[in-house]
């Protein structure tokens, strides 16, 4: 039971913080006057800044790193721990 109770929490926490990051990329996107590539991950990650470049990237690429890392130890812990 406990094992459920942890799984279920990381897997929470992980697709709450990535969900609530890729929300608020996506209503911050339509913001963006200039970027590379996609522009929601632009909107995430961002870009190397030139000179006296403005900053128009959120810059939450750890935070979602994070919260994709969190709901894959759950699913690893689920699919490694069911075995033993």
């Amino acid at each position: 039971m406990k094992k459920v109770l942890i799984g279920g929490i990381l897997l929470f926490t992980g697709s709450l913080i990535s969900l609530a990051i890729i929300l608020a990329a996506a209503l911050y996107v339509p913001s963006i006057t200039a970027w590379s590539g996609s522009k929601l991950w632009y909107a995430i990650f961002g870009a190397k800044q030139y000179q006296d470049e403005v900053v128009q990237s959120l810059s939450l690429g750890f935070p979602f790193i994070v919260g994709v890392i969190l709901s894959a130890v759950d699913g690893l812990n689920r699919s490694v721990f069911r075995s033993v």
